[in-house]
């Protein structure tokens, strides 16, 4: 069974689905998540999906709240990943190489997962992430320092790195356009 909630955010409002291993969903709610992302997630999993919380959302939802008011830095969390070994490599650098408060480029991921001409490939799989701000895609920007693609929109991607320099101790909010 998978279960979802919404959970408030000062961003709007968000999905968050979790089985009993884990999340394995967090996306905001635009036009980017539609029904069809749940039908997808309730297919790949082969597990039907039905509103209630259990124990992750309970704790997903206590960490965000914590993120959003700048008292959380990481996450603490169970997480159900699915897609290539390359998409869960990118993913797996993005929680554990992209720190709170940083950003880097396509190309930057790229190199550290020792592959500098897959920064194209490093995009897609960023695109691919279904579990927002936990496995943190909003950090990557392109190699220009500009804002570029980001399911929850860029006016979101662009709040979340501000949010994270300001509790960082970083001062300079980003312009990006």
């Amino acid at each position: 069974m998978i279960r979802t909630i919404i959970i408030g955010t000062p961003l709007g409002e968000m999905t968050a689905a979790a089985t009993r291993e884990g999340i394995c969903f967090l996306s905001f709610n635009n036009e980017n998540n539609n029904p069809e992302s749940l039908e997808k997630l309730s297919k790949t999993l082969g597990l039907s999906v039905k509103k209630g919380s259990n124990k992750h959302l309970r704790m997903l939802g206590k960490q965000l709240k914590d993120y959003f008011k700048g008292k959380r830095k990481e996450f603490s969390l169970s997480l159900i990943t699915f897609g290539t070994d390359f998409q869960k490599r990118v993913w797996e650098n993005l929680i554990h190489n992209t720190p709170y408060g940083t950003t880097k480029s396509y190309k930057d991921q790229a190199a550290e997962l020792r592959n500098s001409k897959s920064a194209r490939a490093v995009a897609r799989a960023n695109a691919s992430n279904r579990i927002a701000i936990i496995i943190p895609c909003h950090r990557i920007i392109g190699s220009d320092g500009s804002l570029t693609g980001y399911a929850g929109g860029l006016d979101k991607k662009r709040w979340l790195i501000n949010h994270e320099k300001k509790f960082s101790g970083k001062t300079v909010e980003l312009d990006l356009f």
